[in-house]
């Protein structure tokens, strides 16, 4: 099994190493960013839709992103842009963190669940995610399979979180109408 994953891991490199260019560098760097802009703007979409869902949505997203975090912790795999054996592969920086599984793969992957009914938004969502995911290997931050792996466990922490959404936005509710801050976003959604 091993050899299978390096096999896939070395293609993925080869592939994107055929493509790279500068320009291309210098666009995909900071679009892996985006998210930072995406999610809220999400959110904030949501919110305005008095979507309750929102919610769970980001109670999903931070969700993701802790686990992934502490997936790293565990596993403790490398950066393939860190090793000297990868040195061939195309890398613009390389982050300090860990590489299994890609929490930008983990964070944005399962939240698309929430924007059932939204065509439009749930496939430009889509779009913008496969940018995100061919970045995070193409700038050599990421194997291929720890952006598969992390999408494979996005989706079922987000399905569990989408079936019990309900639940999760009603509690939020409760606890965001005794905020005063917050009160107003409560009382918006419930109505």
């Amino acid at each position: 099994m091993s050899g299978i994953i390096t096999a896939l891991n070395t293609w993925a490199f080869q592939a994107v190493g055929a493509i790279s260019s500068q320009p291309l560098n210098s666009l995909m760097a900071p679009f892996a960013e985006s998210f930072f802009i995406v999610l809220p703007l999400v959110a904030i979409w949501l919110y305005y839709r008095k979507d309750k869902n929102v919610f769970s949505f980001v109670f999903a997203a931070v969700g993701l992103f802790i686990v992934g975090e502490v997936i790293k912790m565990i596993v403790m795999e490398p950066r393939p842009c860190s090793l000297p054996q990868l040195s061939w592969i195309n890398h613009v920086g390389c982050e300090s963190s860990f590489s299994f599984p890609s929490n930008h793969a983990m964070t944005l992957t399962g939240p698309i669940l929430f924007l059932r009914g939204y065509t439009y938004l749930r496939w430009l969502y889509a779009i913008w995610l496969v940018l995100i995911l061919f970045g995070r290997v193409y700038l050599g931050q990421h194997y291929l399979t720890d952006v598969l792996a992390g999408m494979v466990i996005s989706i079922a922490i987000a399905y569990i979180v989408y079936r019990y959404r309900e639940r999760i936005d009603r509690i939020a509710l409760g606890i965001a109408s005794r905020i005063p801050v917050v009160s107003d976003l409560a009382s918006r959604l419930s109505a």
